[in-house]
């Protein structure tokens, strides 16, 4: 019995060459049966991010056998994993990813990347792209001008964003001095 139980468990471990690390909160996203097409997209718009690991159905599905189940994968440095759970849930934008961006040409390409396709430009720097996915593509900036200690430039910030769909750097801060 104890030989059976060993062989098993090297046959379904990895060994410590291959083994994958792993943060402690990996955000799981379920897509529909479009999830390496998703994470193939979203590994060629993020620098540094790679596909880690994948793995297929097997004999006892529900999908099938050979077709891809989950992709582990990063987004510059950051763990996703993402399942072809079926057509069940749907993303919505009660969650977001949202993208730290440190100029205008950073907002400029995720915005492009992101929104392409049949994504959708939402409002206030939000976006959902093709498959779905909400994105808040937020430059630093303005998220430091929201920190402003004067109650009246924090309130021009915010109603300078809330009329834009893509944030724009040099017109939120020209709404603080205003």
């Amino acid at each position: 019995m104890e030989s059976n139980q060993n062989q098993t468990a090297t046959a379904t471990s990895r060994s410590p060459e291959t083994q994958i690390e792993t943060q402690k909160i990996t955000t799981f996203l379920w897509f529909d049966q479009n999830a390496e097409e998703a994470v193939n997209f979203y590994t060629s718009v993020f620098k540094n991010s790679k596909i880690r690991d994948v793995a297929r159905y097997g004999e006892s599905g529900p999908g099938a056998k050979g077709d891809v189940m989950i992709i582990d994968f990063e987004l510059d440095g950051q763990q996703f994993i993402a399942l072809n759970g079926g057509p069940q849930f749907k993303f919505t934008e009660a969650i977001s990813l949202l993208v730290h961006c440190q100029t205008q040409e950073e907002v400029d390409y995720f915005w492009e990347k992101l929104s392409a396709d049949g994504g959708q430009e939402v409002e206030c720097g939000w976006l959902k792209d093709k498959f779905g996915l909400s994105w808040q593509i937020v430059p630093d900036a303005f998220l430091e001008l929201l920190r402003n200690s004067d109650e009246q430039k924090r309130d021009r910030v915010m109603k300078a964003m809330m009329k834009m769909k893509k944030l724009d750097i040099k017109e939120l801060q020209q709404a603080v001095n205003e």
